[in-house]
Formats: structure tokens, C-alpha cells, sequence
């Protein structure tokens, strides 16, 4: 990362030049402005998911959402302590290869609200339809490519594809390749077991749609049954449909806190006093905001879009591998030759 600093935001430090954050003169919701009632600065994530309002020694997150469920954060300070107590980590992306998969499901999606079979993404579209809830996937879509439909008519062909296509997976058919264990994920958190430090898995996606996942990539590893060797599993919860009862997570998805939070606090019993302790492990800008907000330490792992949606200055870290992310659990990581992975952000 350079050296020059873009911008400095409390409790997250100081952006580097290329971080891919941008400038803006106002909020977006219009509540604050640049220069004015005590705001320094206004500083947003490159896709425009959060905005950091800037106070003398304090800031304010900003997380918007395509549902209309906006919120302001408390920006935490985040400083990693050893030993390390817990991980937290993602699923698609970071724990399984999935993420192509999964925009492949809300590709078609796209598709059958247009009726048009051809219809692709484009690689502009790649922020906005990884590591958000797929309600936010769908508004997306919606509002670029089909308006005048509906959210409820977007989710309705969502499922009918995943369902169809889970169900060919699971059988044994079906996309090859669509849910691969990452390299070295196996070794990494048998690692984490014997150094006796509580793992948990966090992801935005709903339960019927990544629990298959995980399990998938147990069994490709051998390594049972994931609700045995896992601490926590924080899911989305089980979506709302007509007739059924839904539980709360397509408006409380990554980039908001609440799942790490819930995770680490709920599902591992550590409180606030031990957060330094714990670190999250993230491949999409997001998951990488959740960590932050949730006031844990954020280690970007390659492959994702965390370049591409501008929120590099948010990692406390950026590895390339499991290796270099085990090298910060157990010491204070050195920059080998200059180059950017494991390196610290002040």
C-alpha cells in the first residue's frame, strides 16, 4: 500500500492513497454535510455501501441499503492482542469457492425478469451481487436492469433456481466445481483447533442455501459433520415466505454488524472487553465493513472484491493465503520484500 494518506477516519486510521475510498461533499441521506455541525470530512467505500462521517477524535458509519433499511454505526477502534481467542470467517468466498456460483443464480434470476435467456452481468456488477443478502443482490439487479419489478418477483424465481440446482448438487449432478474448499482451509483451521482458539462461521447467505455449502466442502475434506467441529454458525437465518414464519437477516446483512457481533458475543460468549482478541476473515468489501463495525480485527483474504469495491482501507490486514493469515495469529507479522499482504494497517 502507499504511503500517502487519502484521509484519516477515528477508529479505522489512516487511508492510504490508494485505498479506494472516495471524497463526498454530504451524507447521501442529506442529515450530514462536509464542514458543517463539527463534520471534518465525509468519506465514502468506493461502491458507496458506507459512509464515514468524520468528527474531531470520533465517526459515524453510515451503512446504506437498497431495502431501506439504513442505520448509523459507532465507528470502534480495532487493535489486534494476542493470544488470539477466536476467528470468525466467512463462507462463500473465503471458507468455499462459491462465490461465481451464486452470482450465476442471481444471473439468471436477472433473466427470468427480463425473459431473456442471454441476459449477463457485467463485471461492474460484481460489488453490488457478492457478500450482501440476496435482497440487496436482487434491488440491485432490479433497479439497473428491470425496473418496474418487484423484489417479491425477483426472490420467487431466486429460490425456484436454487432450489432446482442445489437440489442437482447435492445429488451428485449439477454445476461442476460450484462449491470448492479454498486452499489450505483444511489445514488452517485444524491449525485453529489444536491452538485451542474457538473458530466461527458468519455469512450473509440464508441457512437453506449455505448450509449445503459447507457441508459439501466437510465432506470433499473428510472432516465430518460442520456443526461437530465448528464453535458458532451465525447463517441469515430461514427466508419469509406466504405462509411460513422467516427469521431476521435479509435487512441486517454484512456490511451491518450484526452477524460477526452476534457470532462473537452470542454464539461465543466473548464480550466486548475481549474483542482485540478475536479477528475476522473476509473476501468481500461487506464482510470486511461488518468486521470493522462489529470492532474486530479484519483480515482481507484474496479473490473476492475488496479492491474492486473500494474498501482496502477498511483491512487491518490483506493476505493471500491461510498461511500468511496463520503467521498473524501466531506473531506479529513482518512485510516480506516490500509487497502489500500481511501487512499492518495503523
Amino acid at each position: 500500500m502507499s504511503n500517502e494518506h487519502f484521509g484519516h477516519i477515528p477508529g479505522i486510521g489512516n487511508l492510504p492513497a490508494d485505498s479506494g475510498f472516495i471524497r463526498l461533499a454530504g451524507c447521501s441521506d442529506g442529515i450530514f454535510k462536509s464542514g458543517q455541525n463539527g463534520v471534518n470530512s465525509i468519506l465514502s467505500t468506493g461502491d458507496g455501501k458506507v459512509e464515514f462521517i468524520v468528527f474531531e477524535g470520533k465517526a459515524l458509519a453510515y451503512v446504506k441499503s437498497e431495502m431501506a433499511a439504513a442505520a448509523y454505526y459507532p465507528v470502534p477502534s480495532v487493535k489486534l492482542e494476542r493470544p488470539v481467542k477466536a476467528v470468525l470467517m466467512d463462507l462463500d468466498g473465503t471458507s468455499v469457492r462459491s462465490e461465481e456460483f451464486w452470482i450465476w443464480i442471481i444471473q439468471m434470476t436477472t433473466a427470468s425478469l427480463l425473459d431473456n435467456p442471454k441476459f449477463e452481468l457485467e463485471d461492474a456488477d460484481l460489488p453490488y451481487t457478492s457478500g450482501h443478502s440476496v435482497s440487496e443482490h436482487l434491488s440491485y439487479c432490479i433497479h439497473k436492469y428491470a425496473p418496474g419489478k418487484t423484489v417479491e418477483e425477483a426472490r420467487a424465481h431466486y429460490f425456484e433456481h436454487t432450489h432446482r440446482e442445489m437440489k442437482e448438487i447435492m445429488e451428485g449432478r449439477g454445476r461442476k466445481g460450484a462449491f470448492t474448499p479454498t486452499d489450505g482451509l483444511k489445514e488452517f483451521l485444524l491449525e485453529l483447533k489444536s491452538l485451542g482458539i474457538k473458530i466461527g462461521l458468519v455469512t450473509s447467505g440464508l441457512y437453506e442455501k449455505a448450509w449445503p455449502v459447507i457441508l459439501s466442502a466437510f465432506r470433499t475434506l473428510d472432516m465430518g459433520d460442520p456443526k461437530d467441529f465448528y464453535d458458532t454458525v451465525i447463517t441469515a437465518g430461514y427466508p419469509l415466505r406466504k405462509g411460513e414464519a422467516g427469521t431476521l437477516g435479509e435487512l441486517t446483512p454484512k456490511p451491518h454488524p450484526w452477524l460477526y457481533a452476534e457470532a462473537c458475543r452470542v454464539g461465543l460468549g466473548i464480550g466486548p472487553d475481549e474483542r482485540n482478541h478475536v479477528l475476522g476473515i473476509e473476501d468481500s468489501g461487506a464482510g470486511i465493513c461488518s468486521i470493522r463495525l462489529a470492532g474486530y480485527t479484519a483480515v482481507g483474504i484474496s479473490g473476492g472484491n475488496i479492491a474492486e469495491s473500494g474498501t482496502m482501507g477498511l483491512c487491518n490486514y490483506y493476505c493471500d493465503s491461510f498461511n500468511e493469515i496463520m503467521k498473524i495469529i501466531a506473531a506479529t507479522p513482518k512485510c516480506p520484500d516490500g509487497k502489500r499482504n500481511i501487512q499492518a494497517r495503523p
